[in-house]
């Protein structure tokens, strides 16, 4: 089944959160995790994997937290999935090229082919200025 995870619905909460603070505030994670309904340690763990995707930066010592790595308009929706959960798959035939024999004559690979693309192509226009109201 393909869903979208608890980790993937919290990532974008606290995204969003960033989004909504002005200019490059800096948020503390606690804060964060406190706004957004999230435990602190989950959204650290998050915070990272969004950090080495470029997403939000993070600031150690006093004065130390977190905020977007680029303007909010700058992010789309399909990012911060990825960075994530993974790359979008909707079905194994569309891993790579040639990942299935059958995908040559198969039916139903065009349906699926264009079934991604559309949903990725929607995360892709969805900006988390979108997603924060500015």
């Amino acid at each position: 089944m393909l869903h979208l995870t608890r980790r993937g619905d919290y990532a974008i909460r606290g995204m969003v959160y960033l989004a909504t603070r002005p200019g490059q505030e800096i948020s503390l994670l606690g804060d964060i995790a406190t706004a957004v309904d999230v435990s602190p340690a989950l959204l650290a763990k998050l915070f990272q994997q969004l950090v080495r995707n470029g997403l939000v930066r993070s600031y150690r010592g006093t004065g130390g937290g977190f905020h977007l790595g680029r303007p909010p308009e700058k992010i789309t929706l399909l990012e911060i999935v990825e960075a994530i959960e993974g790359p979008i798959v909707l079905n194994r035939c569309l891993m790579e090229e040639r990942a299935c024999d059958r995908d040559a004559f198969c039916p139903v690979h065009p349906v699926w082919k264009e079934v991604q693309n559309k949903m990725k192509d929607i995360l892709n226009h969805v900006t988390l200025k979108d997603l924060a109201g500015k």
